[in-house]
């Protein structure tokens, strides 16, 4: 009998969520003998939904009405075997026999208490860096008694498990990009505190200022693809460009949505060199991954969860097996959050993040520009590493499997098993 799974999630936003949620669910459907599928689709945040009509967003919509329907006709009684939340711990919720919370995780050094006692709720956490499980598995808050005493520590209790993006490859989409540098860096990030925009913008003018034919392109939205919030956008980056009007290198804003193929497109651009990212810190890192899948050279901080899949295993001159970054690793100091950035029960004042160094973020750039048959064998040999670790098949079978262990699937058949032995 198969089991009755529930997903909750951002099923149709066009956002990071929404993309692991879509990945849980394809992952589900390629076990189809094991799972009936259900889905409670939630918004996330003001990101706007998927546009294309496609067979997936059809079959995705055929569900959340098959959801509606099972929860009609049973009203109160509706029962899951198992549920699969996607989504930040704060929404983790008993709703299913088994609960499992699948989250990007965190991008500073530890989680909320908040987080840890969602989590505890838990019967399983799957994450989708080491970065992410490090921060669950080592936060600590001491417990104390009415008396101020020391009782214990609340720390996680729930068994946490990795599961990465799965490798995905598109078309390239017959688009129309016109760049006039025949050299541009990409960054694709929504605008914001924790991406570090501003320090991209302002690190690449200063490094390429007197070179006309170098240029940024950023791909980014505060919230949506909206007129409104590209205004907005075009703004905060003039008042940025205001402070260097000598400069003679460009910097391109892309503002709106573009499908998987365009953004291929996008990535594979014969003027687009190198991925570049200054963040504080990330849970994973999709549009690097996206990047390396395409083996384009990348300039990243060496902390959190990107690092998950910028290092590969490399022989050193003695023989020896170890991971060796292939990416440009912008050095960085790990301090406490800004105090704007604080989101209380998620990201707390005394959490800490990366502080990317400028001399390095340069340094970087220019290594790149100057030596750039070296970094783009190092993202040749990134791909090839990407491409077999981060396969399709080898995710999907992962994240199918933390939702439903083998020896949870051998137990079930042999208790079947059993039954019909005693019928007969």
């Amino acid at each position: 009998m198969k089991k009755k799974v529930i997903v909750k999630g951002p099923a149709l936003s066009a956002s990071g969520y929404g993309e692991h949620a879509r990945f849980v669910l394809r992952s589900l459907r390629a076990k189809e003998d094991l799972f009936d599928i259900y889905v409670h689709n939630i918004n996330w945040g003001k990101t706007s939904w998927v546009f294309e009509d496609n067979e997936e967003r059809r079959w995705i919509d055929s569900l959340i009405k098959k959801t509606a329907d099972y929860l009609t006709q049973n009203k109160g009684n509706a029962r899951f075997d198992i549920s699969l939340q996607v989504t930040i711990p704060n929404e983790f919720e008993r709703i299913a026999e088994k609960n499992i919370g699948v989250t990007a995780g965190i991008e500073t050094n530890k989680v909320s208490p908040e987080w840890l006692q969602k989590t505890n709720e838990m019967d399983k956490l799957v994450v989708v860096s080491n970065h992410a499980k490090y921060g669950f598995e080592n936060s600590r808050y001491p417990l104390q008694d009415q008396q101020g005493n020391h009782v214990a520590d609340l720390k996680c209790e729930t068994p946490v498990e990795v599961v990465g993006y799965p490798v995905r490859v598109f078309e390239k989409a017959d688009v129309d990009f016109k760049f006039d540098t025949s050299f541009n860096f990409l960054t694709v990030a929504l605008w914001g505190q924790r991406k570090n925009m501003i320090k991209n913008v302002e690190n690449f003018v200063e490094e390429f200022k007197d070179n006309e034919d170098v240029g940024l392109i950023l791909k980014t939205s505060l919230t949506s693809g909206s007129t409104y919030d590209k205004i907005q956008i075009r703004q905060v980056l003039e008042s940025i460009l205001k402070k260097y009007p000598e400069r003679k290198c460009k910097v391109y804003l892309l503002h709106g949505r573009l499908d998987d193929n365009e953004m291929s497109s996008l990535y594979q651009h014969e003027s687009v060199k190198c991925m570049l990212s200054l963040t504080h810190g990330e849970g994973f890192g999709l549009p690097l991954f996206e990047a390396a899948c395409l083996g384009l050279p990348i300039i990243a901080p060496d902390w959190s969860g990107q690092t998950e899949f910028l290092y590969a295993p490399k022989k050193d001159k003695k023989g020896k097996i170890k991971r060796k970054g292939l990416f440009g690793k912008v050095s960085y100091d790990l301090r406490q959050v800004q105090k704007e950035s604080v989101w209380n029960g998620v990201i707390n004042q005394d959490h800490m993040w990366a502080y990317p160094k400028d001399s390095s973020a340069k340094s970087k750039m220019r290594d790149v520009f100057e030596n750039y048959p070296l970094a783009l064998n190092k993202a040749k040999d990134l791909k090839e590493h990407v491409l077999v670790e981060f396969s399709s098949d080898k995710m999907h079978d992962k994240m199918a499997t933390a939702a439903y262990p083998e020896e949870e699937r051998q137990l079930h058949d042999e208790i079947n098993d059993m039954f019909e032995e005693l019928n007969l």
